[in-house]
């Protein structure tokens, strides 16, 4: 049964038969409200209340402080359209939700009473949201440990910041071991009181270390990016314009890096789809993703290149309670302009327990004495078998939090060579890749990462892997 969000206060019910059928009219009571429904509760044995021919004369919102009237007036137009009980449950529902993923409110309750007004019309109701506003600023400081991260987050939100469903955010962190450190403030609006569709700009400015490659970066930029849904999934166009500063990070930094220090100012423009069909995102058992992007750096600046990449993923329930989860990913990059170049911190790297497992991060692929270089072409495949712990252990409690895992996944990283043809660069990223298998343990964390211990047992490989 899904969670009540809020208790069904009975008050009064009135039947009366009018032409044939019953109409229910509900006087101050509360419209249950679920998770994912709104609906009356009406006895069984009253036919048709549903269809019962109902309009909505007044929306009365009761709570609002800082929200202004026309996105709210926006947003609860739809109720107007409705034409019986129904209807209005429904539109109800989805006025609720429109409310919340806005960040107008931090929580709505709807109230139906009949209209007492003179003129109103017969059969009509009134609505009366009672809204909660979020507070002025949120946030908070996390501790976070990842793949060869151990630092400090922060996060100051200010919810609903001009009273249409700006979010103004400021984040920053400080890792403990890479010493990386950086923040950015963004502000986010929803266009046409649409939470689907967002408008976001935001500065960022960041120092980052990359001791496997040997160098350190600061950058400073702006960022605009529109997020917008379509019926094959959700699409993000955005501009970038970063000004960055290339760095050797020790005097033992190999020159195939150093040559490449300096300043570079990128400006381009980018575009992800993403279709998620997964039933969760952190250990899926049934669904379907798909992720592509395309980013063409150019439009100014002395950074030019055009880069491409897929990500699919496949999820299908076994017996026993086991699953398989299918993946595959790829991505190619060319360099443009009269003497086409491709700085290390614009290629791809693959190795790690977030790419291919069994090497370290960024392990795999062209290096020059101890610094990896990067590629512009790159493939990974895996494949994932994921079942309860043996015999078992912690069923119906904590036990469920874990999954028994198997693992094969393979890959690699080159070059992507434009004087030679397509099968050529194909031939030459099958010819040496790279292969392990491993047996593990995975925790889910909540619904927001997992924790994976493996042991891994490398296959195929070549000198310079890591």
């Amino acid at each position: 049964m899904q969670k009540q969000l809020s208790k069904f206060h009975y008050q009064m019910y009135h039947f009366h038969k009018m032409e044939g059928n019953y109409l229910l009219q509900i006087s101050c009571d509360r419209i249950q409200t679920f998770k994912s429904n709104i609906f009356f509760q009406a006895p069984q044995f009253v036919p048709g209340w549903k269809d019962a021919k109902a309009k909505v004369s007044k929306i009365i919102v009761e709570g609002v402080g800082r929200t202004k009237d026309d996105i709210i007036k926006k947003v609860s137009q739809q109720l107007y359209n409705a034409n019986s009980l129904e209807e209005i449950a429904v539109a109800c529902r989805n006025v609720k939700q429109d409310f919340l993923r806005l960040n107008l409110f931090r929580d709505v309750e709807i109230k139906l009473d009949t209209a007492k007004e003179k003129n109103a019309p017969k059969n009509s109701y009134n609505v009366i949201f009672n809204v909660k506003e979020k507070k002025r600023f949120t946030g908070g400081v996390n501790a976070e440990v990842g793949n060869n991260e151990t630092g400090i987050r922060g996060k100051l939100q200010l919810p609903n910041t001009f009273g249409r469903g700006e979010v103004a955010s400021l984040d920053w962190i400080y890792n403990l071991v890479g010493k990386d450190t950086g923040g950015g403030l963004r502000l986010t609006k929803p266009l046409g009181a649409n939470p689907d569709i967002l408008l976001t700009t935001g500065y960022s400015q960041y120092l980052a270390n990359y001791p496997w490659s040997g160098f350190k970066e600061s950058s400073k930029g702006f960022t605009v990016d529109l997020k917008f849904p379509s019926v094959f999934g959700d699409h993000t166009v955005a501009w970038e314009g970063t000004w960055r500063d290339l760095r050797a990070a020790t005097r033992t930094t190999s020159y195939d890096v150093r040559e490449q220090a300096g300043h570079s100012l990128k400006s381009g423009v980018k575009h992800t789809f993403v279709r998620d069909e997964r039933d969760d995102k952190i250990l899926p058992t049934t669904g379907v993703f798909i992720k592509t992007s395309q980013e063409f750096a150019g439009l100014g600046g002395n950074v030019e290149f055009f880069k491409n990449e897929v990500e699919l993923q496949l999820n299908r329930k076994l017996i026993f309670d086991t699953s398989i989860q299918l993946s595959l990913a790829g991505g190619v990059m060319k360099g443009l302009g009269k003497e086409p170049k491709i700085l290390i911190n614009d290629k791809f790297f693959l190795g790690g327990p977030q790419t291919l497992r069994g090497f370290e991060t960024r392990g795999v692929g062209p290096s020059s004495e101890g610094n990896s270089l990067g590629g512009t072409a790159y493939w990974l495949a895996g494949a994932h078998l994921f079942s309860p712990l043996p015999f078992r252990l912690g069923k119906g409690g904590f036990g469920e939090l874990f999954r028994s895992h198997a693992f094969v996944n393979a890959g690699n990283l080159g070059e992507f060579h434009t004087d030679k043809t397509t099968k050529e660069n194909l031939q030459q990223l099958s010819d040496t890749f790279r292969l392990a298998f491993g047996l593990g343990v995975v925790l889910r964390l909540g619904g927001i990462a997992r924790l994976e211990l493996n042991y891994v047992f490398p296959v195929r490989y070549t000198k310079g892997d890591k």
